[in-house]
């Protein structure tokens, strides 16, 4: 019996801050270069942007992850880069966007009490085991916005 071996995965979710501001020309021009990078490098993931800070998470191959990720912490328009988590996977959680996007409105300010935000949560928390559980939960708050989006063209399309 032949057992395939398959290439190991590497997932690494972080956030960033701009330097300068982004408007939608500038986001648009930084999705199509990620995604021909990403594209070129076997590279799926996700990118949630607001009030000028990111939040990724790309996967792929360990080689083409820490390439991006030196790239990334040299790119003199992100600052505080803050790798949340990086961890072996199976199997990709986002293997069909090599950068998929969702742009967040700003939240309803105050927050009623008790009410946390994710996004806020993953940069404000000095608490590691908070932030990376916000990145957990960024991460299946885009799955399953994606497969309802995909759900509602299919629907369309009948």
């Amino acid at each position: 019996m032949t057992t395939l071996q398959q290439d190991p995965l590497l997932t690494v979710m972080y956030s960033s801050t701009a330097v300068a501001t982004f408007g939608e020309p500038e986001l648009s021009a930084l999705l199509a270069q990620a995604r021909a990078a990403n594209e070129r490098n076997g590279l799926t993931g996700m990118l949630l942007f607001r009030d000028n800070r990111f939040f990724q998470t790309l996967e792929g191959t360990p080689d083409a992850v820490h390439e991006v990720m030196d790239r990334i912490r040299a790119d003199d328009r992100h600052t505080d880069v803050h790798v949340l988590n990086q961890e072996s996977i199976v199997e990709r959680r986002f293997s069909d966007w090599t950068m998929g996007y969702v742009p967040l409105p700003a939240p309803r300010e105050p927050l009623l009490p008790g009410v946390r935000n994710a996004f806020t949560d993953v940069q404000g928390s000095d608490d590691a085991v908070a932030a990376l559980r916000a990145a957990r939960e960024l991460n299946l708050w885009f799955r399953v916005r994606a497969n309802r989006t995909a759900g509602r063209r299919a629907a369309q399309a009948l």
